[in-house]
């Protein structure tokens, strides 16, 4: 267990210390790029307008990418989360010409950030009174999700069973008592005994994938448990 955990993708990057790597560099890319979105709400949230938060999440980032970035990593940040986080304050509170955004990352994309679906995700959810770090984790829990749920499903079609998750994952996404066991058989063409095993598989499976994931954002297996904590604390805000 612990020689997989330390192959996850923050772990690589920590590791890199001193001597950044072609892989340590690829692993910060993939975590930046599922998770880049939640810093986007925390920029907006901080009160800057729709150009301004796309110009600066995406210097941010060109930054963090930059080649000699990752000899700053700190193994004593911990999770990625909060190293992000911590990241960005500093970042904003240093940028203080917004007035040549254009000439910002010296004129490269390191990151291609689909700021257009940001603002209208952004929007839908701006009436609400949470700060902008709760904001931010809010918003990191549910990119989480979106990544296990879309590995699952990568993991149904693999095996061919594409139309069975599109039904079971009813069970995951909506409310409890929403969809009926014998609703998704009938559909499905098999018993409701069936799709309750069926259904118990794929949840044991989410939880591992969930764990999963997690592992890929922080520095120990410690830190697993309480990160699970305190994303889903999010939801309760």
């Amino acid at each position: 267990m612990a020689g997989q955990f330390a192959a996850t993708r923050w772990t690589v990057v920590l590791s890199a210390g001193q001597a950044p790597s072609p892989q340590a560099g690829r692993a910060l890319e993939e975590l930046c790029r599922a998770y880049w979105y939640p810093l986007y709400a925390y920029v907006r949230r901080r009160g800057y307008d729709v150009q301004e938060a796309e110009d600066l999440t995406q210097e941010f980032f060109a930054r963090l990418l930059a080649k000699n970035y990752l000899a700053d990593v700190d193994r004593t940040k911990g999770r990625f989360r909060s190293f992000l986080l911590g990241s960005l304050k500093h970042f904003l509170a240093n940028e203080r010409d917004r007035a040549h955004a254009a000439k910002r990352g010296g004129g490269q994309t390191l990151l291609s950030l689909d700021t257009q679906t940001a603002e209208t995700r952004y929007r839908s959810e701006s009436a609400d009174e949470l700060t902008p770090e709760k904001l931010l984790d809010r918003q990191w829990a549910l990119a989480l999700l979106d990544q296990v749920l879309d590995r699952l499903q990568a993991e149904f079609v693999a095996d061919g069973k594409g139309a069975q998750f599109s039904q079971l994952k009813l069970f995951l996404t909506e409310g409890k008592g929403t969809t009926s066991y014998a609703a998704v058989a009938t559909k499905l063409q098999t018993t409701e005994g069936a799709v309750k095993v069926a259904v118990h598989r794929l949840r044991r499976r989410y939880r591992e994938l969930l764990r999963e994931e997690i592992s890929h954002t922080v520095a120990t297996p410690a830190e697993i448990e309480e990160e699970i904590r305190h994303l889903f604390a999010a939801f309760a805000s």
